[in-house]
Protein backbone atom coordinates (compact mmCIF):
# COMPACT_ATOMS: atom_id res chain seq x y z
CA UNK A 1 0.00 0.00 0.00
CA UNK A 2 1.84 3.46 -0.76
CA UNK A 3 1.38 6.72 0.83
CA UNK A 4 -1.38 8.87 0.13
CA UNK A 5 0.42 11.97 -1.92
CA UNK A 6 -1.04 14.60 0.81
CA UNK A 7 -1.39 14.14 4.39
CA UNK A 8 -5.01 14.77 5.58
CA UNK A 9 -5.67 18.12 7.50
CA UNK A 10 -6.47 15.96 10.51
CA UNK A 11 -4.07 14.83 13.82
CA UNK A 12 -3.75 14.21 17.20
CA UNK A 13 -1.41 15.31 20.16
CA UNK A 14 -0.90 13.27 22.76
CA UNK A 15 0.52 14.73 26.37
CA UNK A 16 2.36 11.91 27.57
CA UNK A 17 3.06 12.83 31.51
CA UNK A 18 3.72 11.93 35.23
CA UNK A 19 1.63 14.42 36.97
CA UNK A 20 4.39 16.40 37.62
CA UNK A 21 6.10 15.93 34.79
CA UNK A 22 5.88 16.20 30.91
CA UNK A 23 7.46 14.44 28.13
CA UNK A 24 8.62 16.45 25.22
CA UNK A 25 10.73 15.59 21.76
CA UNK A 26 12.49 17.26 19.85
CA UNK A 27 11.92 17.19 16.38
CA UNK A 28 14.56 16.58 13.67
CA UNK A 29 13.07 19.00 11.29
CA UNK A 30 13.22 22.05 12.56
CA UNK A 31 15.99 21.74 15.19
CA UNK A 32 14.85 23.23 18.17
CA UNK A 33 11.03 22.31 18.01
CA UNK A 34 9.91 20.45 21.25
CA UNK A 35 6.56 18.73 20.68
CA UNK A 36 4.45 16.05 22.43
CA UNK A 37 3.25 13.14 20.59
CA UNK A 38 1.70 14.26 17.44
CA UNK A 39 0.56 13.04 14.06
CA UNK A 40 -1.97 12.99 10.85
CA UNK A 41 -4.89 10.86 10.69
CA UNK A 42 -4.75 8.04 8.00
CA UNK A 43 -7.78 7.40 5.84
CA UNK A 44 -10.85 5.86 7.67
CA UNK A 45 -8.58 6.61 10.80
CA UNK A 46 -10.74 7.60 13.88
CA UNK A 47 -8.56 10.47 16.07
CA UNK A 48 -8.30 7.83 18.79
CA UNK A 49 -7.41 5.13 16.61
CA UNK A 50 -4.58 7.77 15.13
CA UNK A 51 -3.08 8.82 19.00
CA UNK A 52 -2.66 4.65 19.48
CA UNK A 53 -0.77 4.45 16.22
CA UNK A 54 1.00 7.42 16.90
CA UNK A 55 1.81 7.00 20.55
CA UNK A 56 3.62 3.64 19.84
CA UNK A 57 5.55 5.12 16.72
CA UNK A 58 6.99 7.87 18.45
CA UNK A 59 7.35 6.27 21.75
CA UNK A 60 7.19 2.63 22.25
CA UNK A 61 4.77 3.24 24.77
CA UNK A 62 1.17 1.63 25.16
CA UNK A 63 -2.07 3.15 25.45
CA UNK A 64 -3.54 1.81 28.39
CA UNK A 65 -5.36 4.80 29.86
CA UNK A 66 -5.26 7.17 27.14
CA UNK A 67 -7.48 9.84 27.99
CA UNK A 68 -9.82 11.74 25.43
CA UNK A 69 -9.28 15.47 26.40
CA UNK A 70 -12.26 16.32 24.39
CA UNK A 71 -11.24 19.28 23.12
CA UNK A 72 -10.53 19.82 19.34
CA UNK A 73 -8.38 22.73 18.08
CA UNK A 74 -8.22 24.54 14.32
CA UNK A 75 -5.30 26.01 13.52
CA UNK A 76 -3.61 27.82 10.30
CA UNK A 77 -0.98 25.50 8.85
CA UNK A 78 3.09 26.83 8.86
CA UNK A 79 3.66 28.06 5.23
CA UNK A 80 6.80 26.13 5.33
CA UNK A 81 4.65 22.92 5.76
CA UNK A 82 1.54 23.66 3.35
CA UNK A 83 3.63 21.29 0.65
CA UNK A 84 2.79 18.64 2.59
CA UNK A 85 -1.19 19.06 2.32
CA UNK A 86 -3.26 19.04 -1.02
CA UNK A 87 -3.57 22.90 -2.71
CA UNK A 88 -5.39 25.60 -1.08
CA UNK A 89 -5.03 23.55 2.47
CA UNK A 90 -4.52 26.50 5.31
CA UNK A 91 -5.57 24.79 8.27
CA UNK A 92 -5.74 21.51 10.43
CA UNK A 93 -8.00 20.27 12.85
CA UNK A 94 -6.22 18.88 16.22
CA UNK A 95 -7.89 16.46 18.53
CA UNK A 96 -5.93 16.55 22.24
CA UNK A 97 -5.34 13.14 24.40
CA UNK A 98 -3.25 12.70 27.39
CA UNK A 99 -1.41 9.95 29.00
CA UNK A 100 -0.56 9.57 32.29
CA UNK A 101 2.40 7.38 33.54
CA UNK A 102 3.41 5.98 36.77
CA UNK A 103 6.64 7.24 36.20
CA UNK A 104 9.14 9.43 33.86
CA UNK A 105 10.15 6.30 30.94
CA UNK A 106 12.46 6.06 28.02
CA UNK A 107 10.88 6.27 24.82
CA UNK A 108 11.64 4.80 21.61
CA UNK A 109 12.19 7.84 19.37
CA UNK A 110 11.71 7.25 15.44
CA UNK A 111 15.57 8.95 14.76
CA UNK A 112 13.74 9.67 11.39
CA UNK A 113 11.57 12.15 13.57
CA UNK A 114 12.78 12.74 17.09
CA UNK A 115 16.40 13.65 17.71
CA UNK A 116 16.09 14.32 21.63
CA UNK A 117 14.21 13.93 24.79
CA UNK A 118 13.43 15.67 27.71
CA UNK A 119 11.15 15.02 31.08
CA UNK A 120 10.75 18.20 31.56
CA UNK A 121 8.61 19.72 35.37
CA UNK A 122 4.93 21.14 33.55
CA UNK A 123 5.62 24.57 34.03
CA UNK A 124 9.11 24.62 32.42
CA UNK A 125 7.07 21.85 29.62
CA UNK A 126 4.62 24.04 28.89
CA UNK A 127 7.00 27.10 28.48
CA UNK A 128 9.21 24.94 25.96
CA UNK A 129 6.33 23.75 23.56
CA UNK A 130 6.73 25.05 20.56
CA UNK A 131 3.27 25.01 19.51
CA UNK A 132 0.14 27.39 21.22
CA UNK A 133 -1.78 23.88 20.74
CA UNK A 134 0.51 21.61 22.57
CA UNK A 135 0.67 24.58 25.26
CA UNK A 136 -3.09 24.50 25.74
CA UNK A 137 -3.54 20.45 25.52
CA UNK A 138 -0.83 20.03 28.09
CA UNK A 139 -3.03 23.17 30.64
CA UNK A 140 -6.19 20.72 29.89
CA UNK A 141 -4.46 17.18 30.65
CA UNK A 142 -3.18 18.67 33.82
CA UNK A 143 -6.36 20.98 34.57
CA UNK A 144 -4.01 24.19 34.91
CA UNK A 145 -5.58 27.77 33.57
CA UNK A 146 -6.78 27.50 30.50
CA UNK A 147 -4.32 30.36 29.18
CA UNK A 148 -2.00 33.05 30.57
CA UNK A 149 -2.40 36.34 28.93
CA UNK A 150 1.28 36.15 27.26
CA UNK A 151 -0.36 32.98 24.92
CA UNK A 152 -2.21 33.87 22.67
CA UNK A 153 -3.02 31.62 19.79
CA UNK A 154 -2.84 33.49 15.79
CA UNK A 155 -5.40 35.34 14.80
CA UNK A 156 -8.46 32.78 14.44
CA UNK A 157 -9.35 32.60 10.47
CA UNK A 158 -12.44 34.27 9.25
CA UNK A 159 -15.30 31.93 10.85
CA UNK A 160 -12.90 30.35 13.51
CA UNK A 161 -13.52 30.31 17.01
CA UNK A 162 -9.23 31.02 18.67
CA UNK A 163 -9.26 28.11 21.65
Amino acid sequence: MSAPAFKRPESVLVVVHTGDRILLMERCSPAGFWQSVTGSLREGESPLQCAIRELAEETGFEAGGLRDLEVTRRFRIAPEWRHRYAPGVKENVEHAFALRLPRALAPKLNPAEHRAHRWMPVAEAVAAASSWTDRAAMRSALGLPERPSNDRPPTPMSGEKAT
